[in-house]
């Protein structure tokens, strides 16, 4: 078969410029969803008389043929074709003959390629989001096991403020919610239909767009061609939802990498998520969560590259925009698979709670309770902030805890100090009084996780609906 712009022209393309030119080698990615479009597309043909009953029939039978033979594996896809659009036509071309040639009446390759993009993208964001609804599920699950887990709180990486090991998992889950909701808007901007845009002008035959939108499952059409035929926010949308939500795994990663290693020993990671080393028989290396966290790098990558593809493009189509796929599916799969490994990595987790509860014993992440319990006795919050201060440094030049101090030399401090200090500086009552709203206190953190657990149920039940 010819080429389909292939009349203006007296020469062939030089093959290496040819497989240059040519998507076909990542595009067919979504030919299902050029098979579901194009059948739309004949529908809508044949329904508003652009095509006879017969012919739109015809094309169809062919198109599922096509479509027959791509589930079994029996379709080549072919450089010479160079995309997706025309290596689809070809096959259809040798199922029905030269009606094959009808079915692109009304449209351009600018409009279906976007709308193939589109379709991609719903059913992208739809299995995404499927993926993060297990993996906020798999952290509310673990948190709701460590409600009363104490551990150190960091910040700049010190020892902080002890805090319940529950709530540090529900700041994630906090996190994944957030690229859930975007996830969710950038579904809204997906689900809009390029096709009848056609190159960017529209077309004169009388097509119906919302026919072929309703057909394909859009909610809605494109108001502008030029606009439907160029637009790629979606998809730059979804690369940076998706550097966020990679972001946010990094950090999780980068936490549980170091919470494994010999210096913290808070958590093991389970042997499917881990590997050995070639030359130290003793290692066992968190690859998975290292490999989470190097990709977010590659997706970063995708995004930037992306933006930059489009800076300067002028409206409507250029063959600039053939540049818009591989990072997109590139994207895709690297998010896709990380969330599988993580929501792996965490229900398999093993929790060492008394290292994690020991920590807080020996540090002075029970100082800010000292300044508390002055201030709360009325002493004012600088003035207490000073004398803590001073106190660590004297535990820290002798050698002991707050709570080694004994109760002769607190009342020297301050009279204001009595004998129940020692209670409040415990790690477990300094988690335990933390109970203003969204604080590290045990009832806050069961608020937390029953909220979170009514939020996944009735997305649950949405979906079923």
């Amino acid at each position: 078969m010819a080429k389909l712009w292939g009349g203006r022209f007296e020469e062939g393309l030089d093959k290496k410029t040819e497989a240059f030119g040519a998507s076909i080698t990542f595009d067919q990615k979504m030919a299902r969803q050029d098979l579901k479009g194009s059948l739309a597309h004949v529908t809508m043909l044949a329904s508003t008389g652009i095509l006879t009953a017969e012919e739109a029939e015809q094309i169809k039978a062919g198109i599922q043929k096509v479509e027959a033979k791509y589930e079994a594996g029996e379709i080549e896809f072919k450089i010479e074709n160079e995309d997706i659009h025309m290596n689809m036509e070809t096959y259809l071309h040798v199922e029905i003959g030269p009606v094959a040639g009808k079915l692109h009446t009304a449209r351009s390759r600018n409009d279906q390629v976007a709308t193939d993009m589109h379709l991609w993208m719903k059913d992208t964001l739809s299995e995404t989001m499927d993926k993060l609804q297990n993996l906020r599920e798999v952290i509310v699950t673990l948190a709701s096991e460590h409600i009363e887990t104490i551990m150190p709180g960091y910040t700049h990486l010190q020892h902080a403020q002890p805090i319940s090991f529950g709530h540090h998992l529900m700041a994630y889950y906090s996190m994944l919610t957030r690229d859930f909701e975007r996830f969710e808007s950038n579904m809204k901007h997906a689900d809009i239909s390029p096709l009848g845009a056609a190159a960017l002008a529209g077309t004169t035959f009388p097509i119906d767009r919302k026919e072929t939108a309703a057909l394909m499952g859009f909610s809605d059409v494109y108001v502008n061609s030029m606009d439907a035929v160029s637009d790629r926010d979606f998809i730059l949308e979804f690369l940076s939802n998706a550097s966020i939500l990679m972001m946010h795994l990094s950090r999780f990663c980068e936490e549980l990498i170091l919470w494994c290693s010999n210096e913290f020993q808070f958590v093991t990671l389970s042997d499917a998520f881990s590997t050995g080393s070639s030359i130290m028989p003793q290692k066992k290396n968190p690859d998975m969560a290292e490999l989470i966290r190097g990709k977010s790098g590659r997706v970063y990558g995708n995004l930037f590259g992306f933006l930059t593809v489009m800076k300067s493009l002028p409206l409507a189509y250029n063959k600039d925009l053939q540049e818009d796929k591989e990072g997109m599916f590139d994207t895709a799969d690297t998010i896709l698979t990380s969330l599988d490994v993580m929501a792996g990595m965490l229900s398999t987790l093993s929790v060492n709670e008394s290292i994690m509860a020991e920590s807080t014993e020996k540090d002075f992440s029970n100082a800010t309770e000292l300044a508390d319990y002055l201030a709360a006795k009325g002493l004012p919050f600088r003035q207490a902030h000073e004398i803590v201060g001073e106190m660590v440094l004297e535990c820290t030049k002798a050698g002991y805890y707050l709570q080694d101090v004994p109760l002769t030399r607190y009342q020297e401090v301050s009279s204001l100090i009595d004998s129940d200090i020692y209670e409040t500086l415990k790690s477990r009552t300094a988690v335990q009084r933390r109970n203003s709203y969204g604080g590290t206190g045990f009832e806050q953190v069961k608020m937390q996780i029953a909220l979170a657990q009514d939020a996944l149920k009735q997305k649950v039940d949405s979906e079923k609906e």
